[in-house]
């Protein structure tokens, strides 16, 4: 493939949305506004092209600190084809946050006060810290650091 046809990282500029259906908005919208803390778009923030869907109940849409937009869609008869979330059911595996690792701890203490399930973790590897547990619809969500180095004067 030449390198003028193809899309390469040079001419992609960035992630601009992220959609994810989910079956309960209420839980949803609680659980990434609420627990994770993103913003949720209202009002003159809501993408025209969304207002409708958004008045309406079938859309919610959530900006990360980042400025990745987390679109969700309503779809009341979502099921996985299992009721167990460990048996993954799509192709996207899950969607990791990073944090500040001096917050790591009182991000776990936000998902016990919660009473958030943790699938795996917390975790360390030399890559960092991480934690994972599933959305209302049992996509599953990381909460993860970068190693914590101690700054040396």
């Amino acid at each position: 493939m030449s390198s003028s046809t193809a899309l390469s990282p040079v001419k992609l500029r960035k992630v601009h949305h992220i959609a994810l259906n989910v079956q309960n908005m209420q839980a949803s919208q609680h659980f990434y506004g609420h627990i994770l803390g993103l913003h949720e778009l209202t009002g003159a923030e809501v993408p025209a092209t969304l207002v409708e869907l958004v008045n309406a109940g079938k859309v919610a849409n959530f900006v990360t600190p980042d400025g990745t937009i987390l679109d969700l869609f309503w779809e009341p008869e979502l099921a996985p084809p299992d009721p167990n979330p460990e048996k993954t059911f799509t192709r996207a595996y899950h969607l990791a946050f990073d944090i500040d690792p001096r917050l790591f701890e009182q991000a776990l203490a936000v998902l016990q006060e919660n009473h958030i399930a943790i699938a795996h973790g917390p975790v360390t590897r030399p890559t960092g810290r991480g934690v994972y547990f599933y959305d209302p619809d049992g996509f599953m969500i990381e909460i993860r650091c970068d190693p914590h180095t101690t700054l040396v004067s």
